[in-house]
């Protein structure tokens, strides 16, 4: 492949196809609850990714099995393993002895081959990473971090709560740990321009992670962003497809080819997304930048490697 698929990176070490089953585990967020901030990141609506079945008045064990469930749907799917992620709101902010109780009833499930755990860089410290590191010794072990945007001034704008530092310093406290690191960033956010979203990536390359998930920025019903583009239309700017296409194509160039590359979008629910709605199935956009990077002669890491960048 032309670019690292951190997909076959997971196959490698589990021998069969790996799924993420979605778990709503009860935590809220620091810039929610009013010890950092009210109202949360302006473009979040944690509906718009969590699954039907993830719901916090079900018990973890309870969350797997359905959806599990819901994936053996598919006969392709019978046999494949399962990671439970913790992807709802930051699923490290509570009690050292809160999360071991979460995080272990998801690993004593017998389809659960490891964890998956979505937070904040500033929401970690090192009990919790010490935690993650003495886990990670028996069963697999990811962190995400939402990064999100390495420029401070788009951080402010979003309501993040937390600067870059923060995630130089989570992540690289991660890693030292020899646990699975990754990250989220969101391409074309209010004020960034294509050489500040490009940017992003030369810094991103200082970074020890495993992988990386990137995704468009996507306007969602009932959020702060979802009012302020009413309210200053000429802040936002959405790709078409293929612009967005073009535009992963030159960050990829730019990217390190030693960082696995998780996701390229994001789907939100049509019920939920007010812009841009391409119409494409994730697996359907992958096809696309995969052919596009064969008529461009492109591949990850293409500037880095010639130094161009």
């Amino acid at each position: 492949m032309r670019y690292k698929n951190y997909n076959n990176i997971l196959k490698g070490l589990f021998e069969n196809r790996v799924q993420k089953v979605s778990i709503n585990a009860g935590f809220t967020c620091p810039n929610r609850d009013g010890s950092k901030g009210r109202g949360g990141c302006t473009y979040c609506n944690n509906q718009s990714f969590v699954p039907g079945y993830s719901k916090t008045y079900k018990t973890i064990t309870q969350q797997i099995d359905e959806g599990i469930v819901f994936f053996q749907k598919k006969e392709k799917y019978k046999d494949q393993a399962y990671l439970a992620y913790f992807q709802s709101y930051t699923n490290t902010y509570d009690s050292i002895d809160n999360l071991r109780k979460i995080y272990e009833e998801a690993l004593e499930h017998p389809r659960v081959k490891g964890i998956v755990i979505g937070t904040r860089p500033d929401c970690v410290n090192d009990k919790i990473l010490d935690y993650f590191a003495d886990l990670s010794k028996q069963t697999y072990v990811m962190l995400e971090y939402g990064i999100e945007s390495t420029n401070n001034k788009t951080l402010e704008f979003i309501n993040r709560g937390h600067d870059y530092q923060s995630a130089i310093d989570a992540i690289t406290a991660t890693a030292q740990r020899d646990i699975n690191t990754g990250a989220h960033l969101i391409l074309g956010l209010p004020g960034e321009n294509r050489e500040i979203i490009l940017g992003h990536a030369e810094k991103i390359n200082q970074l020890p992670l495993t992988a990386i998930k990137l995704h468009q920025l996507q306007l969602i019903k009932g959020t702060i962003m979802a009012r302020q583009a009413q309210q200053k239309p000429e802040l936002f700017t959405f790709f078409t497809a293929e612009e967005y296409i073009e535009l992963v194509i030159d960050f990829l160039e730019r990217l390190s080819p030693g960082i696995a590359i998780e996701r390229f979008v994001s789907q939100s629910p049509k019920e939920l997304l007010l812009s841009p709605d391409w119409g494409l199935k994730n697996f359907e956009f992958v096809d696309k930048i995969e052919k596009r990077m064969i008529e461009r002669d492109s591949w990850q890491g293409k500037k880095v490697l010639s130094g161009e960048f």
